[in-house]
């Protein structure tokens, strides 16, 4: 025993002397050792600018990419590609993002199943949005939908097949054929019910073969701003402690969405929302950040996701009653309408007495009567999901589900080129050096609502648009701006502020707070009163941030200290979702008001428009919200911003002028 004790202190002298020391050449050795895809080192020069206590090392690239999701490794491969010398800087390994998690599949109108038009699924994208959907981006997204299906093909992703040999195309919510009149869509290609495993790991291994220099393990902590530029990030390396200093022409954001903002998400407990807090630090904008997606079908008490193509497939909700209910509330589509009126309508039938279960508090997905065959070929994922987490045998009794909240509409706006936007004085402008894309990214292509199946092809499509759109304003090798010296010296001081706080709440109450906040205030139906109640109760549990505790004083592997700095970036973006939401008096996609139940646009659409006179924009809704934070005092401040209504190309695709929704 005594030997142990005797190693375990050479040990910690060891790493503590190695945390003391300029750690550059050291942490650069060590690192080989680790991972033999860290790439170039030869950039990096240790620097005692901005801190003391913490080596800080510098860095320098022609672009760098925060985040290795599927958007990020698109991104990243993408620039490599184009020889730009391009940092990768991700908390996760790559593989471990949460992409990984995404089943149904990714759309495109590649017309394997019966005949299908890029259009059609234009039409259905901006229906699907609420018309809050920005059209020049849902122009581009849809048509380069079937060829970047057919080059994650080319890369090698196995796609689930028909008998000839074609990518097997399923059913999917909200997907019609004709413009809404030709009946069902089938255009989710898929790889059985594991699309995003498969679409993770086939763009993490095509991105190998070129030469991105991997952070793996670096928590970005903030975007390095000058002058309202972006020139790069700063980050802590989780294994030593010490602070990077990334700095480069371009900065991608691709850090995914903010669903562990609520108490009950399918996202992983990675998904707070670092990007878009990151970019609230720095005095911009987000948008929309009140449109959250329940997704139906979560599982009841456990809220791992329960795919759409479960229903795409064929498989039904049912009540208490035995009863096909989406048939009373989406005669066309029935338990294929999109996913905000189908958690809306689950919603209804548990509040009407119809729910399942000993406190009728959820509903059945029945898959039974489909064969066993197709379960075990198409959703092999679901049937072992089914199993572990609610003891259901998918080829015998029905799947206890709830709606979950799992996809956030809303994030950092940018346009359909992935270059970061503000918009000031009626005009958008772009705020240079820095891109956004994925679920951290509003281009907004997903509107008030996205179609299940459409998330994939964003990451694809606009981690690819901001490679293109770098590659051809920027050339590699580009000389770097000069940076200030003190650049990232106030995220240095909130980092050892939060390492040493000592109040009396710790991270995880803090957190628990602010999550049942957010899961009782901002559900799938909301009112006027619960939501200002929401507000007060969120703003107050903003303020606890400054009593909060942590317990790990260390610097190496400090998980307690990341939470906590996860946490903040949850706060802001949990404070702009809830002040965003009391804001909107209406109703429009995943935005339910029970006091405002109407969509509130220019014009009535419900009747002619002759003779209707438009209504100013101070008065309707069909406008994005701009929400600011003051992250000192979480003071939430909010401006509009007008949909983009217009197309890429009228003459090879008309704009969708706003109807009623029904499905």
């Amino acid at each position: 025993m005594a030997s142990v004790h005797a190693a375990s202190r050479l040990l910690s002298k060891r790493i503590l002397s190695r945390t003391k020391a300029a750690p550059a050449a050291a942490v650069q050795g060590l690192r080989n050792l680790h991972f033999s895809i860290y790439g170039k080192k030869t950039n990096a020069k240790v620097s005692d600018d901005i801190s003391n206590q913490y080596p800080v090392v510098d860095h320098e690239f022609d672009a760098v990419v925060v985040g290795a999701g599927g958007a990020g490794l698109r991104a990243a491969f993408g620039l490599s590609e184009a020889g730009f010398n391009t940092a990768c800087v991700t908390k996760l390994f790559p593989t471990r993002s949460h992409t990984v998690a995404a089943q149904g599949g990714i759309n495109a109108a590649l017309g394997n199943m019966e005949e299908d038009d890029w259009r059609w699924h234009f039409y259905d994208t901006v229906k699907g949005s609420d018309w809050l959907g920005d059209q020049d981006a849902i122009h581009y997204m849809t048509e380069q939908a079937p060829a970047a299906v057919v080059e994650l093909e080319n890369f090698g992703m196995p796609f689930s097949r028909t008998e000839d040999g074609k990518i097997y195309q399923r059913a999917f919510g909200g997907q019609s054929l004709k413009y809404g009149k030709g009946g069902q869509a089938h255009r989710c290609c898929c790889v059985a019910d594991r699309t995003g495993h498969s679409l993770l790991h086939t763009l993490y291994g095509r991105s190998l073969r070129y030469d991105t220099s991997y952070f793996v393990e670096y928590f970005a902590l903030d975007l390095l701003m000058e002058d309202g530029e972006c020139k790069g990030v700063i980050a802590l390396c989780m294994e030593d402690g010490s602070i990077h200093r990334f700095r480069a022409q371009n900065t991608v954001i691709a850090t995914g969405g903010y669903g562990r903002t609520y108490f009950s998400c399918t996202s992983a407990h990675t998904s707070t929302g670092d990007g878009n807090a990151m970019v609230t630090r720095a005095g911009l904008p987000c948008q929309d950040l009140e449109f959250v997606q329940f997704h139906p079908t979560g599982i009841y008490g456990a809220g791992c996701l329960i795919t759409e193509g479960c229903r795409g497939e064929g498989g039904i909700l049912i009540n208490s009653e035995g009863e096909r209910f989406m048939e009373r509330y989406a005669p066309n589509a029935k338990d294929l309408a999109s996913r905000d009126v189908v958690s809306r309508s689950m919603t209804i039938e548990i509040r009407e007495g119809r729910g399942v279960g000993p406190e009728k508090d959820h509903v059945y997905l029945q898959l039974h009567h489909l064969p066993p065959q197709q379960l075990a070929t198409r959703l092999p994922g679901i049937s072992e999901t089914a199993m572990i987490f609610a003891g259901v045998d998918v080829t015998k009794e029905p799947i206890p589900v709830l709606p979950t909240v799992h996809y956030n509409m809303g994030g950092i706006p940018t346009n359909f080129k992935g270059q970061v936007i503000t918009h000031t004085n009626g005009q958008d402008k772009v705020v240079p050096g820095l891109y956004a894309c994925g679920e951290a990214a509003c281009a907004s292509v997903h509107g008030a609502n996205r179609l299940g199946a459409n998330s994939l092809l964003d990451l694809v499509v606009f981690g690819r648009a901001c490679a293109l759109t770098i590659a051809e304003e920027h050339k590699p090798g580009e000389k770097l701006s000069p940076l200030k010296s003190s650049a990232g010296e106030e995220s240095v001081a909130n980092l050892d502020k939060m390492r040493f706080a000592n109040g009396s709440l710790r991270t995880s109450e803090i957190r628990l707070n602010m999550q049942k906040t957010m899961q009782a205030h901002a559900a799938v139906f909301r009112t006027g009163q619960v939501l200002k109640e929401g507000c007060d109760k969120m703003d107050a549990i903003y303020q606890t941030m400054d009593d909060i505790k942590t317990f790990d004083r260390g610097i190496v592997w400090n998980t307690d200290l990341v939470e906590t700095l996860e946490l903040q970036n949850l706060m802001l973006n949990g404070v702009q979702t809830i002040h965003s939401a009391e804001q909107r008096k209406e109703s429009r996609g995943a935005h339910a008001r029970e006091d405002f139940k109407d969509r509130v646009d220019e014009y009535d659409y419900s009747k002619p428009l002759q003779g209707q006179e438009k209504k100013p924009f101070d008065q309707h809704w069909r406008k994005h919200t701009m929400s600011y934070v003051d992250p000192k005092t979480g003071k939430v401040t909010l401006e509009y911003r007008p949909v983009i209504d217009t197309s890429l190309d009228e003459q090879d695709c008309a704009h969708v002028p706003p109807a009623i929704r029904s499905y």
